[in-house]
């Protein structure tokens, strides 16, 4: 349902009181000097590598902090020596405030990052401090992931067993949107801006490019992001109603793991193999330009492009702040304030299906994202990883990931 005007959005939240708006993102580092902080925040989250015992979490994190900061410096400093992302945000937020206001509500519109400034812990604090009677807690990530969202959840339903007056607030939370019908305009309306420069755009072949997640955290956890990306990719060629050919890759793979396939880099090759020669690029699980738009698709696999013979290699922008977007985040506000929105509650049945939250059981393992290793191999493993450390030497240094 779509909010279609001024009385329509009075009725519905007037006996609301006063309402905030947490929106969520993954957040990264301001400057060069932030890089490595921000690594180690990254890692230290059990989402991003799991281990047997609690208590090597933060030194693992420190560890693989070390060694990856230089080159994640560099590829910051490529785009300008910082991320966008938490500018970007905030400009999002102030034109989602506003779009709010043209349609009868002052919301409180709050900024929660997941490891770098502003945190989700420093958004809710100014949410205690500000009194907000109702919050709408709303993911900057279209798509369910456990990763993400799910990281974020998990994250809040931590603080509010800690913080009785969070218990006494109405609260509603949007695990994802990607069918909103203003977000996919707006998806069908930058495409359609990057067709409309080519000589010929019916031959251009369409390329969506998801961030990836570990294969089995599809199969083994239920994680339902590959269905959705796939479902929104088709919706939004269904929006944009063209007849190009196009297709759907993952990218971002870090590690010795199997994640979800194809691989951007493989499919791009394959692509060129198969004589393409316009591709565009649509970076579908992301709403803002940051490190993995401006470093990743724009230079490392432009260059990847080039080497394959597809000389004409264009990537449509990040939402950002397109009005269409910026409808679809105010529409969302507004209908999850109706009765039938969901809330943590009808989230926490979602655990039966994907592990939000702690897991049901403790697994072992160790990748990037929360890779689950085979039980069989789980404390061979972790010998291996504590040999490793110490030593230096070892596959996860030959493969990258401790480099």
């Amino acid at each position: 349902m779509l909010v279609k005007n001024v009385k329509e959005a009075r009725g519905i939240i007037t006996a609301m009181g006063r309402v905030g708006v947490l929106l969520l993102n993954l957040g990264g580092p301001d400057k060069l000097e932030d890089v490595g902080p921000f690594l180690y925040n990254l890692f230290s989250d059990p989402e991003i590598i799991r281990l047997p015992f609690s208590w090597l979490q933060k030194p693992l994190a420190w560890f693989i902090a070390t060694r990856r900061t230089s080159q994640s410096q560099e590829n910051y400093r490529k785009i300008g020596g910082g991320s966008p992302l938490r500018s970007i945000t905030e400009q999002q937020g102030k034109a989602l405030k506003e779009r709010l206001n043209t349609l009868g509500r002052d919301a409180n519109i709050y900024i929660g990052m997941r490891y770098w400034h502003p945190f989700t812990e420093e958004a809710i604090t100014k949410i205690t401090e500000e009194n907000i009677k109702h919050l709408v807690i709303l993911p900057l990530y279209p798509q369910f992931s456990i990763s993400t969202s799910g990281s974020s959840f998990r994250l809040l339903e931590k603080l509010w067993q800690k913080n009785p007056k969070l218990q006494q607030m109405a609260y509603n939370a949007i695990p994802s949107w990607y069918k909103q019908s203003c977000y996919l305009q707006a998806m069908a309306d930058l495409i359609s801006q990057e067709l409309d420069q080519l000589l010929n755009p019916n031959e251009a072949h369409i390329f969506f490019s998801a961030h990836g997640v570990p294969k089995s955290y599809v199969e083994e956890a239920g994680d339902p992001y590959q269905q959705e990306i796939e479902e929104c990719t088709e919706l939004i060629m269904l929006t944009l109603n063209r007849p190009n050919n196009y297709s759907l890759a993952y990218q971002s793979r870090v590690g010795p793991v199997e994640w979800l396939q194809p691989y951007t880099d493989d499919a791009i090759k394959d692509l060129g193999k198969k004589g393409v020669n316009t591709l565009v690029v649509v970076p579908i699980s992301f709403v803002s330009e940051h490190i993995e738009t401006l470093e990743e698709i724009d230079i490392e696999y432009r260059e990847i492009a080039e080497k394959a013979g597809i000389h004409n290699f264009r990537r449509v922008p990040a939402l950002n702040t397109h009005p269409l977007f910026i409808q679809a985040l105010a529409n969302l506000v507004i209908e999850s304030l109706e009765p039938s929105s969901l809330t943590f509650t009808q989230i926490n049945q979602m655990k039966k299906k994907v592990k939000i939250y702690p897991p049901e059981r403790w697994e072992w393992g160790i990748t990037i994202s929360a890779e689950v290793w085979n039980g069989r191999i789980a404390m061979l493993g972790f010998i291996a990883l504590i040999v490793e450390m110490i030593t230096g030497h070892g596959l996860l240094h030959i493969v990258g990931i401790l480099q």
